[in-house]
């Protein structure tokens, strides 16, 4: 966990103010008391995180059978979402947290129809693309592909090891221009 910083701080309680108003209007929610998800602290992950993009941590002690948002110490959300670019995901996660806080632990059935009812169309599927640019702004090496230009961002050297997933041609490394820039 990460502290967030006073600019953080204002931009978590914009995306709280924005998503808690359109859960109020969806249909999925409207005997669900979403203003109760306001007391939920908001914070930020840690900047190197790449696979996750935000997190719902209980409180210790709590009884996961009848979870209810008073019982969550906290909600982290990606800080590098926190921007005009990635607006509209940040809002899709932090719904999805969101869901969890009103005590649905288990991606089941019932969790995925309630996420896929958030009205943004695309938030859902910009996970991937948040997660490609992380690890490419992390990315020392590029493992890439010389038949079909496909490129793996990847911290270390593949050395040959490995093959595209494509093609199966192997892979050669370059050095990533990016990674480069924002690592030092």
């Amino acid at each position: 966990m990460a502290k967030p910083s006073k600019e953080q701080i204002l931009l978590l309680d914009e995306l709280r103010d924005f998503v808690i108003e359109v859960m109020r209007d969806m249909p999925e929610w409207v005997d669900a008391k979403v203003e109760r998800l306001r007391s939920i602290p908001l914070g930020v992950l840690r900047r190197n995180a790449t696979q996750r993009h935000g997190v719902t941590r209980w409180k210790r002690g709590v009884n996961l059978h009848t979870l209810q948002p008073e019982d969550v110490e906290v909600i982290d959300i990606h800080p590098k979402m926190l921007n005009q670019q990635w607006k509209a995901y940040s809002a899709f996660v932090l719904h999805h947290e969101y869901i969890h806080a009103l005590g649905l632990r288990a991606h089941n059935t019932l969790f995925r129809q309630l996420e896929a009812a958030w009205p943004g169309r695309t938030a859902g599927e910009q996970g991937i693309q948040f997660t490609e640019h992380l690890r490419l702004e992390r990315a020392i090496w590029l493992w890439c592909c010389p038949d079909c230009q496909q490129a793996f961002p990847r911290q270390k050297p593949s050395r040959g090891r490995y093959r595209c997933r494509k093609c199966n041609t192997v892979l050669l490394d370059k050095k990533s221009i990016t990674g480069l820039a924002s690592n030092h």
